[in-house]
């Protein structure tokens, strides 16, 4: 087995003092970036803020705040760890990715679905400690997982499979305390998804080039020149959107808690520069405080 390799945008974390045995295991998961599970995270916790009744408790916020965090992590890692098990060889061909954990050698491809198996059973026993129609909801975004690897040599629009995916986290954070999903939270599920398209065409434009190359497709390849104006269009959507699920609840008063975000956002599309890969990865990274953001808005209603 070959040497630890730190991928080029990961930042020193705990996983650095991991036992090395277990190290590739944690960089499989993307441990050592934790981006990704606060993306996955912070939806499900606008879910439980916008639908929440109004006997709603603090402990019972909090059991489902651990929950979920507990949630994300795993099924991020899961995820992540499915997605290189498929583009295992697509990944030896980007630079970014080659020193990827399965690629590079140091974890084999039947570790990995050894991996992916312990992590999928704790998002169950986590995902059965909710109410029914949460259980449910969260059950129906198995084939979104499942299919989201293929949709890049499919679609030109990957991204919005991502959108999908990621923000699957409002219906069920929903579900969990409304026993249903109301009109606020497919709005806010909507916003979404155009926030993801957004986040996630700025991270892609940091491999244009190398996905030209091997054939994978991206919204950052499709839009081309047109990136930054794109990337401006679906944040601005994304922002309608929350002010739609916002209105939806009776708060009107309290969309000027919109306007963080909104900056947030913009501030994004005023550096973005595509061909700074860099930069790049630094905008992609600050979108956890846009859903933070988000996130604030959402507690009057």
């Amino acid at each position: 087995m070959t040497s630890d390799i730190r991928t080029p945008d990961a930042a020193t974390s705990f996983v650095d003092r991991a036992p090395g045995s277990v190290r590739p295991f944690l960089r499989l998961m993307r441990a050592d970036r934790p981006v990704g599970t606060w993306l996955l995270y912070l939806p499900c916790l606008w879910g439980v803020l916008i639908a929440r009744p109004a006997d709603f408790t603090a402990p019972e916020f909090w059991r489902l705040a651990i929950l979920f965090g507990i949630g994300a992590f795993v099924m991020r890692g899961a995820g992540c760890v499915y997605n290189d098990i498929v583009d295992r060889d697509f990944d030896a061909k980007v630079a970014r990715t080659a020193t990827r954990p399965i690629p590079s050698g140091r974890v084999s491809v039947k570790q990995a679905w050894a991996l992916l198996v312990g992590l999928s059973l704790i998002g169950f026993l986590v995902l059965i400690s909710l109410p029914l129609a949460a259980i449910l909801t969260g059950l129906l975004s198995l084939v979104l997982v499942a299919g989201y690897p293929f949709m890049k040599r499919i679609t030109w629009w990957p991204q919005a499979w991502l959108g999908l995916t990621f923000n699957w986290g409002v219906p069920v954070g929903a579900a969990a305390v409304a026993h249903a999903v109301p009109l606020p939270a497919l709005l806010l599920y909507a916003s979404g998804l155009f926030w993801t398209l957004g986040y996630d065409t700025i991270y892609a434009s940091q491999d244009v080039e190398d996905d030209a190359l091997v054939g994978v497709k991206s919204s950052a390849r499709r839009l081309g020149a047109g990136a930054r104006r794109g990337v401006a269009l679906f944040y601005a959507a994304a922002i309608l959107f929350a002010a739609a699920a916002l209105l939806a609840t009776g708060v009107r008063g309290w969309l000027i808690l919109l306007i963080p975000a909104a900056a947030q956002l913009a501030w994004q599309v005023l550096r973005y520069d595509p061909s700074d890969g860099a930069l790049c990865l630094r905008l992609f990274k600050s979108n956890v405080w846009a859903g933070a953001l988000i996130g604030l808005a959402c507690l009057p209603a």
